[in-house]
């Protein structure tokens, strides 16, 4: 063919993008798109945004890289704003193309989105899509999608015995776009309607969108600070840049492939050493899979209340609480610290994020569906199926579903046992001793002097009686 279009969507990058290689393979020129389509953006059905700052900075940087990469082969990058479906087929008869490759994504949205453009194409021009975004790919599960088990240890097993990780595609060696054709500029995030993000120097990350800051991330991680040797062990972390490998922004926006990770890993396990700890970092892989494929299988229904179990409870719908909770106001330091964080800087540890999410869900009984949905706006690192997955398991209501919740109090207490974590993100808590930076309702009238903070005043009260709420949801679980 002459001119194939090339629609970028969550899969911003060169290396192991086989909807670019297969499209430079088959095409004489390519035009490669991305669209700024204003549903992805606006005030979603739950109340929060759909693109909060943090995540709109990364993505925007993420275009810029992206664009500035394909320039340096020898091509360029189309930007548009509007409906895909409207703009995708302009660009098409722009530059009279015979075919538009993309991306193919599991969730909702995102497949009708799918159907749209090639439902507006011409007759004659080919709609061809690529699955890109999963460790393992899709044609290759020894059980398909509409049938594969609904827990993730049996599923995990079965895949790990039976499928082989694709190599990656390597990235073409030159891109030609037609020269007599308009790019477009990029939008600022003022152009968006979007306010700048904050900036804070307690962020455990600069987190950069691009794939060049991707590997970049992947290089200081692995190669030059090695902490992949002990990745396990220190994946519970709150503070630092590496107690974790946070390379899940670069994932959720397709800067970095997951079969491109995997293979640094066993690179890494064959020049530096190979233990439980790098397998752990596979094994995160396989859950985001995991949550890809299920979405496949149970679609609109990881949205319902009772999500894919049907599960029948009343979820409470009280927005003043909710305010507290997204605001970091609840008056439980672990769960504001965490809160406070995410606000912040856009990110939040796999810790946190379970133990925010279980006294939403748990210790409030709010919509987990709300949850979720702050989520969308404020995570830099925000997967649809990961994030709605991993709310829906732990509200109860969705895979491997617990039946237990988290004790955000014992579990401030042992992962961040000299509260510094607590007292870095609630400095109004910065003087007391870590047994009352967990707990300030159990300070007497004289400490609370001698330490001069004041509930209600220097720091909320507790919004619930907590202490009594875990009693009640332990003595539920035994019962």
């Amino acid at each position: 063919m002459d001119t194939a279009v090339v629609w970028f969507r969550d899969d911003l990058r060169l290396d192991d993008n086989p909807t670019l290689v297969d499209a430079v393979a088959q095409a004489s020129d390519i035009v490669p798109v991305y669209v700024f389509d204003p549903r992805r953006r606006g005030q979603s059905q739950y109340g929060p945004e759909k693109l909060g700052s943090h995540r709109a900075r990364f993505r925007r940087e993420a275009i810029l890289d992206l664009r500035e990469s394909l320039r340096d082969l020898g091509g360029d990058l189309f930007v548009r704003q509007g409906h895909v479906e409207d703009v995708l087929p302009d660009v098409t008869e722009e530059v009279d193309a015979d075919a538009v490759f993309a991306q193919t994504k599991p969730t909702i949205e995102e497949i009708e989105r799918e159907h749209a453009v090639k439902n507006t194409l011409p007759e004659s021009v080919d709609f061809e899509r690529r699955w890109t975004h999963t460790l393992y790919h899709i044609d290759d599960l020894p059980t398909p999608s509409d049938r594969i088990d609904d827990t993730f240890t049996p599923w995990r097993k079965e895949a790990e015995n039976s499928v082989e990780v694709r190599d990656p595609v390597p990235a073409p060696e030159t891109v030609s776009t037609p020269a007599d054709s308009s790019p477009g500029d990029i939008p600022t995030l003022s152009d968006l309607s979007i306010d700048p993000p904050p900036e804070d120097d307690r962020s455990v990350l600069s987190f950069e969108g691009g794939e060049t800051a991707g590997k970049r991330r992947v290089e200081s991680y692995l190669w030059e600070g090695d902490h992949l040797r002990e990745y396990k062990q220190t994946r519970n972390g709150l503070l630092g840049a590496d107690y974790s490998s946070k390379f899940s922004p670069w994932l959720a926006a397709g800067c970095l492939s997951p079969r491109w990770l995997h293979r640094e890993v066993e690179r890494y396990e064959d020049e530096r050493v190979a233990s439980e700890d790098t397998y752990w970092l596979v094994f995160e892989l396989l859950w985001r899979d995991f949550f890809q494929f299920q979405f496949l299988k149970h679609g609109a229904d990881f949205f319902a209340p009772g999500g894919i179990r049907g599960v029948e409870k009343e979820w409470q719908r009280d927005r003043e609480q909710f305010d507290r909770w997204k605001r970091g106001e609840t008056g439980v330091p672990f769960v504001d610290a965490n809160m406070r964080e995410l606000n912040r800087t856009g990110y939040m540890s796999n810790r946190g994020r379970q133990n925010v999410a279980s006294f939403l869900a748990d210790a409030l009984e709010l919509d987990w569906r709300w949850g979720a949905a702050y989520f969308e706006q404020q995570l830099v690192d925000y997967d649809v199926a990961s994030n709605w997955g991993n709310w829906a398991y732990q509200a109860g209501v969705g895979n491997d579903s617990r039946d237990s919740h988290f004790d955000v109090l014992s579990q401030a207490e042992y992962y961040d046992d000299d509260a510094e974590y607590v007292r870095t993100w609630l400095p109004e808590l910065d003087g007391l001793p870590p047994k009352y930076a967990h707990r300030p309702w159990q300070m007497s009238d004289d400490e609370r002097a001698t330490y001069g903070v004041e509930l209600g005043v220097d720091y909320p009260r507790p919004m619930i009686d907590v202490e009594a709420r875990y009693s009640e949801l332990a003595s539920d679980s035994k019962g």
